[in-house]
């Protein structure tokens, strides 16, 4: 009997263990970018998507904010709206009068019909406070003093949980010297970017180093964490093994599908509370007199 029992203990001891290292990261939230908004699901850049990414309870919504040839501030990613609009040409030489007789939708499903380009102004008003916004800064090289216009923007508001990124890494220098409390991000699929001197260089006015999962190593989250930054990959719009960034310990994830990470998180406080609560009980049985 008492070999029994010791064999008890023993399991009981590597059960705990187990459930201990399996959800450590449980301790750490991986923090959930719907990428475009809940672009898997809506399309991308509009209303639709950013509602689409909050009743997901996603923690940030990523945004892409270019100009129109009149000055306005707005959201898309491609540098033409040939893709995702019923229309064509260069978003640079499109009126914001143009650019809003577009539908935005439509290419997605049907039922998206006639959804539009939204402002950057729009964006911010309609989700200020209720969801953490992540600007990029597309092609800022093609807008000059764009950097001014989106600081006017947040400053306008007194915006927390905002965070502005780009590949453009003179962009963000300017963007830190206009607002030094708000965190800047560099992004990059170059893995020439990915090495110890330029991490440490972008350090000095960056908080997040945000690369493609093409190149993402665990040598180079250590290397971006050890800068004292953060790091969130994304990957366009492929899904990316969430399970594997958590063990891996990135602090975010740009994704498309900000459901599949809340499920995850989900499913793993879940394993967590089953793990702790067999620990538990077996622990009891071994503590039991017989």
């Amino acid at each position: 009997m008492k070999k029994y029992l010791a064999g008890l203990s023993a399991v009981a001891l590597l059960c705990c263990s187990i459930a201990s290292s399996a959800f450590a990261r449980m301790e750490e939230k991986l923090t959930n970018i719907a990428h475009r908004g809940a672009s898997a699901y809506a399309p991308e850049n509009t209303m639709a998507a950013f509602h689409q990414a909050l009743e997901m309870n996603a923690d940030y919504i990523e945004l892409d904010v270019q100009q129109s040839k009149d000055g306005v501030l707005v959201i898309m990613h491609d540098r033409t709206v040939d893709r995702t609009t019923n229309g064509s040409g260069h978003v640079r030489e499109l009126t914001y009068a143009e650019l809003q007789r577009l539908d935005a939708g439509s290419w997605k499903d049907d039922s998206f019909t006639n959804e539009k380009i939204p402002t950057l102004s729009q964006v911010l008003d309609e989700f200020q406070g209720k969801i953490g916004i992540l600007i990029e800064l597309k092609a800022p090289e093609l807008y000059p003093g764009i950097e001014k216009k989106v600081a006017f923007e947040i400053n306008k508001r007194k915006l927390d949980h905002v965070i502005v990124q780009s590949f453009n890494v003179s962009s963000m220098k300017k963007m830190h010297e206009l607002l030094p409390n708000v965190p800047i991000g560099i992004l990059t699929s170059s893995e020439r970017d990915a090495n110890r001197n330029s991490i440490q260089q972008f350090a000095a006015f960056a908080t997040y180093f945000n690369p493609s999962y093409d190149i993402l190593t665990p040598a180079l989250i250590h290397q971006v964490h050890s800068a004292g930054m953060k790091i969130s990959p994304w990957s366009g719009t492929k899904r990316l093994p969430a399970s594997f960034l958590w063990k891996t310990k990135s602090d975010g994830v740009i994704t498309n599908y900000p459901d599949e990470v809340n499920w995850l998180q989900t499913s793993t406080k879940i394993g967590k509370t089953i793990h702790a609560s067999s620990a538990s009980h077996t622990a009891r049985l071994v503590g039991v007199k017989r």
